[in-house]
């Protein structure tokens, strides 16, 4: 955005590249926040069946404005998914820390 002289506010197109590789995505299946003053890490992991330790797959390091930002946008954007799929239920909700490592399945043996 640029002001002009009469201190309109313009907007300006941000051009975005996403590369072939990007575009396939990761997938994560849980997320670990952490925050200090200055900035909030958001790591993506994923954790299998049978395999002890999960892998972080990805990292993102935001300003507090931008998770802010990214907050809204997801409560958005979640709003209009279930607007159009209906509600979104999330099991174990608790306290809102607990995640089924297990997976709830059955296990094999050799």
């Amino acid at each position: 955005m640029s002001n002009n002289n009469n201190n309109e506010v313009i907007e300006q197109p941000i051009d975005i590249e996403l590369s072939e590789e990007i575009a396939e995505g990761i997938y994560s299946n849980l997320a670990i926040i952490t925050h200090s003053q200055a900035e909030f890490i958001i790591d993506f992991v994923r954790i299998l069946p049978g395999v002890p330790k999960g892998k972080v797959k990805s990292r993102i390091i935001m300003t507090p404005q931008h998770a802010k930002r990214l907050l809204y946008a997801l409560g958005d954007n979640m709003q209009k998914f279930e607007s159009n799929f209906g509600e979104v239920d999330i099991e174990n909700t608790g306290s809102g820390n607990t995640f089924p490592i297990n997976f709830g399945g059955m296990t094999g043996q050799a």
